[in-house]
């Protein structure tokens, strides 16, 4: 039973060599064809049969060989599909910007533009990284509903606008987290200042610049309690104006987030400061 078993494995492995191995010479065939026309419609065929590899194999050549015919449209765009479904997306971006430039009312155009933005959105990395892809993502997925305000693809775009937006949020926060995180260490303070100023302003400007982001509280956390530990830090000439300062955060913390789980540390904070303050020296 066991030797019978292993034939028909031997017998499937071999079958499945074979067939590879007419189907790569078959490839090998068309590709060497000067039949443009029978290329092309095996590049239709490899593309309709998920064979991305090949249908951009031989579409990358054929592109400059259909144009000027009636086939040039479609074979860009299928490209630029092609290489987006193989998941080349940097390559696919260029190409679908191409067939956007060069059919601007195409038959594909509306498509071709969405699929900019969404090849950018395929290749934006984590939040802790560099985002200028998610930038230009986000510039183009803009560009896509300014052209197309009834766009077919409005509804997934917008989608895909607030997840690009978190992710440069959460860039912020990642940045803000990490000067807080570094506190006293002054290595990294090459051009003056200190990391607790740094967290300060970055916080504020993100706070700024995404009102409404659902991680406000995190970033209000963050100014907080870097404005506390700066005045802790501070020479005494702007001990008691940062000490003040940092109270007033507290107080705007609490007034802000009256159910946050820190609500209990913004008060313990509030009580240290007010003990530095009420023990100031009077001015003469």
């Amino acid at each position: 039973m066991f030797k019978l078993d292993m034939n028909k494995t031997i017998f499937s492995l071999f079958a499945i060599i074979l067939l590879c191995s007419s189907c790569a010479h078959e490839f090998n065939q068309v590709y060497k064809s000067t039949d443009s026309q029978y290329r092309y419609e095996y590049a239709k065929e490899c593309f309709a049969n998920g064979k991305y590899t090949r249908a951009t194999t031989l579409l990358e050549e054929l592109v400059s060989y259909q144009k000027g015919t009636d086939n040039a449209e479609e074979c860009l765009y299928m490209l630029a599909m092609a290489q987006y479904c193989n998941q080349d997306y940097e390559s696919a971006a260029l190409t679908f910007r191409k067939y956007f430039t060069t059919y601007p009312k195409g038959k594909f155009a509306e498509l071709a533009d969405f699929y900019i933005g969404q090849s950018l959105y395929m290749s934006t990395p984590e939040p802790r990284l560099d985002q200028t892809e998610t930038i230009q993502a986000i510039n183009a997925f803009q560009n896509y509903l300014d052209a197309y305000p009834d766009a077919k693809m409005k509804s997934e775009t917008q989608d895909r606008l607030y997840e690009l937006q978190d992710k440069l949020v959460r860039k912020e926060l990642h940045s803000a987290q990490l000067y807080y995180d570094l506190g006293t260490y002054f290595g990294n303070c090459t051009s003056g200042g200190n990391n607790y100023e740094a967290c300060i302003i970055t916080a504020q400007n993100a706070l700024k610049d995404y009102p409404y982001t659902e991680h406000r509280e995190a970033f209000s956390l963050l100014v907080m309690k870097s404005k506390y530990e700066l005045a802790t830090m501070s020479v005494e000439a702007k001990k008691m104006e940062r000490y003040q300062d940092a109270e007033d955060e507290c107080y705007g913390f609490i007034n802000e987030y009256p159910d946050s789980k820190y609500v209990a540390a913004a008060e313990r904070y509030i009580k240290k400061c007010k003990v530095v303050t009420a023990n100031a020296p009077e001015e003469d």
